[in-house]
């Protein structure tokens, strides 16, 4: 299968091509499914970093369909990592719903990239939701004694569920129900008294794109927090 417009692109901005293979999945929750990979030599070739991810690339009706995801667990001496998948209707979900041993499936590594804040924050302030799961939780064990306060956004009571790799000591997390704009609401209202120098924050967004790109522009105008101690990234858009 050609990958169309998408990987033209991918090849003209240097995007590695790899071919994972299945070793197993685990149902995590009724709509979190987590598929275990060999890399096909993706980690000896890029190296591995926090929230980094892989395209993969599915055939949704004879046509091209890439997805981003990211790696848990890496293991570079193994060669290995797992990639967790939020259930809905696509191509990607009926994909990992069906994978087994030995499928395999192609990747591109292109666009990924994350530099350690520094100076470190006194806390880390991270909103997300099960798609950005992954991330949040590579993330958190980037400075795990470094404090946290998570705004998690839900919309099924099995959400409730799912892996978040809390420290109770250093986590704080705060669970918002997704209906109207609650979690942009709920954030504005109480970010600010966790901020006591902008300029020494840092603050990670990867929620749907609408929800990302309001919180990002309330960070950077009304909190006047520098844009490089922003890491903001629309994880889906919303239909």
């Amino acid at each position: 299968m050609g990958r169309g417009w998408e990987g033209v692109v991918l090849k003209l901005f240097r995007g590695k091509d790899f071919v994972l293979s299945v070793t197993g999945a685990e149902q995590v929750t009724e709509r979190y499914r987590r598929v275990h990979f060999t890399d096909g030599g993706v980690l000896e070739a890029t190296g591995v970093h926090p929230t980094m991810w892989v395209r993969l690339w599915f055939d949704n009706a004879g046509k091209p369909h890439q997805r981003a995801y990211t790696l848990v667990d890496p293991d570079v001496e193994a060669g290995t990592f797992s990639l967790e998948f939020a259930l809905h209707d696509g191509c990607a979900s009926v994909w990992s719903r069906q994978a087994e041993p030995g499928d395999t499936i192609d990747a591109t590594v292109q666009g990924t990239g994350f530099e350690v804040p520094d100076p470190l924050p006194q806390r880390m302030l991270v909103i997300g939701d099960p798609a950005s799961l992954p991330a949040i939780n590579s993330l958190l064990s980037v400075a795990p004694k470094v404090p946290a306060t998570i705004w998690f956004e839900t919309s099924h009571d099995s959400d409730h569920e799912l892996p978040l790799r809390l420290d109770p000591e250093h986590h704080d997390l705060r669970v918002v129900s997704r209906k109207d704009d609650q979690l942009v609401t709920d954030v504005k209202a109480t970010l600010p008294d966790l901020i006591d120098d902008p300029a020494n924050t840092f603050v990670w967004i990867a929620c749907d794109t609408a929800t990302t790109r309001a919180l990002t522009s309330y960070a950077l105008k009304d909190l006047a927090i520098p844009k490089a101690r922003i890491h903001s990234l629309g994880y889906w858009r919303a239909a």
